[in-house]
């Protein structure tokens, strides 16, 4: 009887974590154009923009690529969700240090983000908690949110940001409580489960 035949792994360089890749590198990219002729300059922050703009929008393909052609990596696990969170933790630390948002908004926003990382390492052997409707639209809001900061806005635009902002502040705490819950629940489950099969 011959052995099965095995099960082929997608390879490095596939198109996923290229985008991947490429999200990584415009981190630095993106830091040095906010920086740039020292901060306010329109032009810069319009550059800085379009660099986080690519960011976001291959942050919404990479993944979805990955599973959609089985295309998913060891290396792809783990880059995927450092790319996400260092260019949302680059512009907002960027906005904060220029002077453009509070520090709290970035703390808040940050601490969620590393404290739902841990979270998930926490009960990641009793199972995974898929993302919800509210996790979605709050990476669409802090998107919008974040990108309408970067550009130099004025008037009813500024105005506009100021409560997409606020809206995605609600959503980023209201959905790390829940996500809290939910890691909570799905551990008191697994250790309940665990237990059982001691006892048989």
């Amino acid at each position: 009887m011959s052995p099965a035949p095995a099960v082929g792994q997608a390879g490095l360089w596939n198109i996923a974590n290229v985008l991947t890749m490429v999200r990584l590198l415009l981190v630095p990219a993106f830091v040095l154009l906010m920086a740039a002729h020292g901060g306010h300059d329109p032009a810069w922050r319009s550059f800085a923009w379009a660099a986080f703009t690519v960011a976001m929008i291959t942050d919404l393909f990479d993944g979805e690529l990955a599973r959609r052609y089985d295309l998913v990596t060891d290396f792809g696990k783990i880059a995927d969700p450092i790319a996400d969170k260092a260019i949302m933790g680059a512009a907002l630390i960027c906005l904060s240090a220029l002077g453009d948002l509070p520090w709290w908004v970035t703390i808040v926003i940050l601490a969620r983000e590393i404290g739902i990382t841990f979270m998930r390492f926490w009960v990641i052997r009793h199972g995974v908690i898929p993302a919800s409707r509210g996790g979605k639209l709050k990476t669409l809001a802090q998107g919008v949110a974040v990108g309408m900061y970067i550009l130099t806005l004025t008037g009813p635009l500024a105005t506009l940001r100021f409560w997409i902002m606020a809206a995605a502040v609600v959503l980023t705490v209201a959905t790390g409580l829940d996500y809290v819950k939910q890691a909570i629940v799905l551990r008191r489950r697994g250790l309940a489960a665990e237990r059982e099969q001691r006892v048989q």
